[in-house]
């Protein structure tokens, strides 16, 4: 169970009470891929935020199953400087699993991203777009029943981007996680959700259902009218609510 009830959330920000989230009420099915989409600065990441726990909602509520793993990749890699990219992606396993588990676990995941031969490498070494896939290994390595992805793939060049949204879907068909993620590209989103959440100015103004098969193709002509219909919506003239702060 994933789900945000009634939520708002506000920010003080120089003097003044900037509502980011505004009455958001959403459950993310158990074994689903939500993808979520708006202008820049309008509440997705706050949301991706309240449902990993790293902040709490001004108002309302939300819920989560007790023992739930969540693994979460944020934009940047944050990873650990002075331990190598097998480390980093060791590092949430340790004192939870053996160390041979840990190993296992360790290769798979930098073989997914593309990172075999680089486990040794230390983060200084490694470029923006290897560092961020060196952090999505590490969330795919917990094996999350959650997995919360804010802008994952916005650092990778377009070859790696394309590979790395289908591993998603691979490890997301062979495990069937809970997928919330965060993207401001609408055709990412059509390519990889089963659904479309589309926020404005903190409140959720769309749902769009994504009734294709996988793996879907960039070119496929369904697609193509899914990601303009959707954007079609979200440069339109915002909505407007004269009790809304701006959200940030």
């Amino acid at each position: 169970m994933l789900e945000v009830i009634d939520a708002s959330r506000r920010y003080e920000v120089a003097g003044r009470t900037v509502l980011a989230l505004d009455g958001v009420t959403q459950r993310f099915p158990v074994g689903t891929i939500t993808a979520i989409v708006g202008r820049s600065g309008c509440g997705k990441t706050t949301l991706l935020r309240l449902l990993a726990g790293l902040a709490e909602p001004s108002s309302g509520a939300v819920r989560r199953a007790p023992a739930a793993g969540i693994g979460v990749v944020f934009q940047e890699a944050r990873l650990m400087p002075w331990l190598d990219a097998a480390a980093n992606v060791a590092f949430p396993l340790k004192g939870r699993l053996g160390r041979a588990e840990i190993d296992a676990r360790v290769d798979e995941a930098l073989a997914l991203v593309g990172l075999a031969d680089a486990r040794r490498a230390l983060p200084a070494q490694l470029s923006g777009g290897m560092a961020q896939r060196v952090a999505i290994a590490r969330a795919l390595a917990q094996r999350p029943d959650v997995l919360l992805l804010d802008e994952p793939f916005s650092a990778l060049d377009a070859f790696t981007r394309r590979t790395l949204q289908r591993v998603l879907v691979d490890v997301w068909q062979a495990r069937r996680p809970t997928v919330v993620l965060v993207t401001h590209d609408v055709e990412e989103a059509v390519l990889l959700g089963e659904s479309v959440l589309e926020l404005e100015a903190g409140r959720v103004v769309g749902r769009v259902a994504v009734d294709l098969p996988f793996p879907r193709e960039a070119t496929d002509p369904a697609v193509v009218e899914l990601r303009r219909r959707i954007l079609a919506r979200l440069v339109g003239e915002p909505h407007s609510d004269p009790r809304r702060k701006p959200c940030t």
